[in-house]
């Protein structure tokens, strides 16, 4: 098995981060980080400078339009190891009442002489804008060093606390030939010791991965008694076939556009408080995202209040149920899969 994804801590790690996005010199601050990352990676001039506009023009509209804006800049491996920018933000609406005039080039909802949306889109390997009238929006925006980029079946986000730098939830997603693992810890607590928690269960997980859920799950569990422990929860998907065991208060829900069904965990604490583990089958519809998320989510979204939500890229579908459902007094951590 390989990682898709490496384990994504929003704390010192210097290809993630995120900004709140609430006054005008946060938009410089986003420019700025989006700049270094450019760097880092070896962005040439030119390219780095498209970028770089999109950035600074998706943190003004932030700034203008939006309630509680955050953006994440990341830096990622794309298509034969080449690095690649993400860029999401996600805010507290009011959301868009046209968004597809919205993502037209030129548009500008201030009526200002703003590049706009569309040219974001226009200047992005990738972009999408998902938005729910009056209660949140999310855009997706991929950036690559050189034309061309692969669809993901899975992505994932993480956000610390307010006012902490380490974040206590991380997660790994491992794909074999035809099998994708996905593993989610919520480090008890908040801060440095919960961080050190979720690292140590991802380390376990990538170190030898085994077929069974419950067996990931019982070495994660002996691994973390030298931690404070944590929520974990380890899903296996082959085809339309999905093996859940989970310990703790992760949610893991199959969810398609008409239905949200959940899959079960037992009580307990890995590392500290484990009666039994068990592990759960579960048949996948057509069509369906499996979503795991800590409590650092509520579990009352509405999906029916998300049309076509599980139709759109993985990572579009993690930032709007962040946005539509994250809290900001915990850590938060989602991951979604696409069979």
């Amino acid at each position: 098995m390989v990682a898709l994804n490496a384990p994504l801590t929003a704390s010192a790690d210097a290809d993630s981060r995120w900004i709140r996005v609430e006054d005008v010199s946060a938009v410089a601050a986003c420019r700025s980080a989006g700049q270094a990352l450019l760097t880092r990676h070896g962005f040439p001039a030119a390219r780095a400078a498209e970028v770089a506009l999109a950035v600074t023009e998706a943190a003004s509209n932030l700034y203008k339009h939006a309630r509680q804006g955050a953006m994440l800049l990341r830096a990622v491996q794309a298509h034969a190891q080449q690095p690649m920018l993400e860029l999401i933000t996600i805010d507290s609406g009011p959301g868009f009442r046209d968004v597809s005039a919205a993502m037209r080039d030129g548009h500008s909802t201030a009526g200002t002489l703003g590049i706009g949306l569309g040219a974001i889109r226009r200047l992005a390997d990738f972009c999408d804008l998902y938005s729910l009238s009056g209660v949140c929006s999310a855009l997706v925006a991929r950036f690559g060093l050189k034309p061309g980029w692969n669809a993901p079946a899975c992505a994932g986000l993480v956000r610390p606390i307010s006012g902490e730098t380490e974040c206590g939830d991380a997660f790994a997603v491992l794909r074999s030939d035809d099998r994708l693992m996905a593993v989610m810890c919520d480090g008890l607590g908040h801060g440095p010791l919960a961080a050190a928690a979720a690292r140590a269960a991802m380390d376990e997980v990538l170190a030898e991965p085994d077929r069974e859920p419950a067996a990931v799950l019982t070495r994660v569990h002996h691994r973390l008694n030298r931690t404070r422990g944590g929520a974990v929860a380890v899903l296996s998907l082959e085809g339309n076939a999905a093996r859940f065991a989970g310990l703790g208060n992760i949610a893991a829900w199959i969810l398609t556009s008409e239905s949200r069904s959940g899959m079960l965990s037992v009580p307990g604490i890995a590392g500290h408080q484990a009666r039994t583990i068990r592990q759960f089958d579960y048949n996948v519809p057509a069509g369906a995202v499996l979503v795991l998320h800590s409590d650092g989510l509520s579990s009352r979204w509405d999906y029916r209040s998300m049309p076509a939500l599980t139709d759109r890229d993985p990572l579009l579908i993690a930032a709007v149920l962040l946005a539509a459902a994250g809290v900001h007094r915990d850590d938060a951590g989602i991951v979604v899969l696409r069979p």
